[in-house]
């Protein structure tokens, strides 16, 4: 409904949108210098742009192009080479099958020999050992007949504006047992109209700053691995607030304390 107004009332709906539609306040760089290494990537093309450039849309377009971040993680990875990157590209919002093959040959061309094909044995000894440093998840039926695309991350996604109904959600699905390989949990709150309307002062960072408290509590208490009820990913907004990435690396320590 907002983005439908958008197109009528833009200068009064635009600022209302935009600070719903923001979920991370920190470049690149500084994401991955604050411990990021999973990106969730959405990828659009402007309508009625007669160039190849894309951008990345989440209510509203981003001003820096998809190529352009992409040098920006190549670049730091040049100055991290032990570090490992996944990034997930989705939701293709405009893109046909020529603007894909174009992001893809954009994929290639900037990460070259970093690029991390689908194998069976993946643990960073041997992706130290082989040079491999992304690991790129493509949501499209295209990832089948490519070697470098890795198939779509699951993402449990609960869809809940509170953070107790979030948790409920994921400890539901717990009980079912974890996705085999990668997956993602994303804590992200979900704002819906109503939610908007009757926090009109509010923005999205609000709403997560008010339960990144119970959230990350919640996150303290996981286990990583592949065991039932175990984690693997945990995606969230704002990533840079309340330590949030050293609360997720520190789950690791528990790997060490358990028998082998």
């Amino acid at each position: 409904m907002l983005q439908k107004l958008d197109k009528y009332m833009k200068p009064l709906i635009r600022p209302f949108v935009y600070k719903w539609a923001i979920t991370q306040e920190f470049t690149i760089k500084q994401q991955l210098d604050c411990g990021v290494r999973y990106c969730d990537l959405r990828i659009a093309h402007r309508p009625n742009d007669p160039s190849t450039d894309l951008y990345f849309y989440h209510g509203v377009y981003t001003t820096l192009t998809v190529e352009t971040i992409l040098m920006e993680i190549k670049e730091w990875l040049d100055a991290h080479p032990k570090e490992v990157v996944i990034l997930s590209f989705s939701h293709f919002l405009g893109l046909n099958q020529e603007l894909h093959i174009w992001l893809l040959t954009t994929i290639r061309n900037i990460f070259t020999s970093k690029l991390c094909p689908k194998m069976e044995e993946l643990t960073l000894r041997n992706l130290w050992a082989l040079g491999y440093q992304v690991i790129v998840s493509y949501e499209h039926n295209i990832s089948s007949s490519h070697s470098d695309l890795w198939p779509h991350i699951p993402y449990w996604w609960a869809n809940k504006c509170k953070a107790e109904a979030l948790i409920e959600e994921f400890e539901e699905r717990k009980q079912h047992g974890r996705p085999g390989g990668f997956f993602v949990t994303g804590i992200n709150l979900t704002e819906d109209l109503k939610y908007i309307c009757t926090h009109p002062t509010e923005s999205l960072k609000d709403l997560v700053m008010s339960t990144y408290p119970a959230l990350l509590t919640w996150v303290r208490e996981q286990t990583p691995g592949s065991r039932v009820g175990s984690l693997n990913i945990i995606a969230g907004d704002f990533i840079t607030e309340r330590h949030f990435a050293p609360t997720i690396v520190t789950l690791n320590e528990k790997l060490l304390k358990w028998p082998s």
